[in-house]
């Protein structure tokens, strides 16, 4: 179903501030991208409506910062070699600033995949470890919900013609909000009940998992045999979380996922990639990876490997994994048929793993350990959280519980058991 474009913008922004954010009256608000110091000046049609539903919603303050991905391109071109690990630390300090004072944040992803593609690889990551390392305070309220926060996507023409590329710009550009109103659930009667009736959903499953407390999960398909220790005290999550305050919200719109941590020295076999990676506005594709106690050992790429490479060397972290998530592959957002080359609705289409950092509130506890204390525990600390799509129609999933007993959790990518 095609709906009005103004009126789908209206609803997509009303289901971010109330399911979304969940932004409380007299709260402010912070909408950017922050690992891309920006959210690029052609969304701005729908930047709008974010800030007008924020205000209706009783925001006292909205803040917007904006970025321009040819000025971003040009840096690459001409910028001096060795000044790529510098970084606007006014706009870090704003958000942490910002977070202290219990602001919200709405992080809009709208990012051409192959702005940097011909450009150095090594430049490419620079640039990505400089932003998560000029983020990485933030990204302790984040990773453990001090704040109510939120990923969303929005159309963008360097984008739509790569998801549609037989069809005119413009055409493209259109075509991709209507993927995004479908897969987001906006083009139902009403969106916002049809949400809370996913949550429930998800929130289920993720009650099941916490009920049966798995020792390994192992995974089995074309390029993948691969077993994921999960550490005692592990909590699967899903769609809604709280933050001390009590405000709820969704970090991600769209979310398919229930997800917890991986014990971080507990990995081992190979496992093959099902999706492209958007990384930092580079393109990695084809890739298989094999794990040995914990740390990627090998990897390889079809497309980007030198981007993989250097990825995994950001630091000690990078190489293992901080977040294994399972998602259905009849979810909306795979059965539109669309590779989106978009990590936040890509991974909501295939169950995937993360490389990097964990999140300390997928731990019993671990929202008030210290790195150290997470570290012991299981969980994994690193400046990065990458995420790569691992499932498929052919992937199965076992539970293997502390017995060595092993229970169906996916067959062929969907759920093998109800809630």
């Amino acid at each position: 179903m095609t709906i009005d474009f103004k009126e789908g913008l209206r609803r997509y922004a009303a289901l971010a501030i109330e399911i979304g954010v969940g932004l409380r009256p007299g709260q402010r608000l912070m909408i950017t991208d922050p690992r891309r110091a920006g959210i690029p000046l052609e969304i701005a049609p729908f930047v709008r409506q974010l800030v007008a539903q924020a205000y209706q919603a009783g925001a006292r303050l909205v803040d917007v910062i904006w970025r321009d991905d040819e000025i971003q391109r040009t840096r690459f071109l001409h910028a001096p070699r060795d000044s790529f690990e510098e970084w606007p630390e006014w706009q870090a300090k704003g958000l942490l600033d910002h977070f202290e004072q219990g602001g919200a944040l709405i992080s809009v992803l709208a990012a051409n995949p192959d702005l940097l593609n011909d450009q150095d690889p090594g430049l490419v990551t620079t640039v990505q470890k400089t932003a998560w390392a000029q983020y990485l305070p933030t990204s302790e309220y984040t990773s453990r919900d001090r704040v109510n926060w939120l990923v969303i996507s929005a159309s963008y023409p360097g984008w739509a013609v790569k998801v549609f590329p037989d069809l005119p710009p413009a055409q493209a550009e259109a075509e991709l909000w209507q993927a995004l109103f479908r897969v987001c659930r906006v083009d139902r009667p009403d969106p916002i009940a049809a949400w809370k009736d996913h949550i429930r959903q998800l929130v289920g499953r993720s009650d099941y998992l916490n009920h049966k407390q798995y020792r390994h999960l192992r995974y089995t398909g074309p390029g993948t045999q691969l077993t994921v220790g999960l550490p005692s005290g592990h909590c699967w999550k899903a769609a809604r979380s709280k933050t001390p305050s009590g405000i709820e919200f969704t970090a991600n719109v769209p979310t398919e996922e229930v997800f917890t941590l991986p014990s971080a020295a507990e990995v081992d076999g190979e496992v093959t990639a099902t999706r492209p990676l958007n990384y930092g506005d580079a393109l990695i594709d084809g890739f298989h990876v094999r794990f040995q106690e914990g740390r990627a050992v090998e990897a390889s790429a079809k497309r980007g490997e030198a981007v993989l490479r250097k990825m995994l060397e950001t630091d000690d972290g990078a190489r293992r994994l901080g977040e294994v998530a399972l998602v259905p592959h009849s979810s909306a957002i795979s059965q539109s048929g669309l590779m989106f080359y978009n990590t936040l609705l890509d991974e909501n289409c295939a169950s995937h793993l993360a490389f990097g950092r964990a999140y300390k509130f997928s731990l019993q506890g671990g929202e008030k350990m210290s790195d150290e204390e997470f570290q012991a525990a299981g969980g994994n600390h690193s400046l990065i959280h990458v995420d790569f799509m691992v499932g498929a129609g052919e992937i199965d999933i076992d539970g293997i519980k502390a017995d060595g007993k092993a229970e169906p959790v996916m067959r062929q990518g969907e759920w093998a058991f109800d809630v």
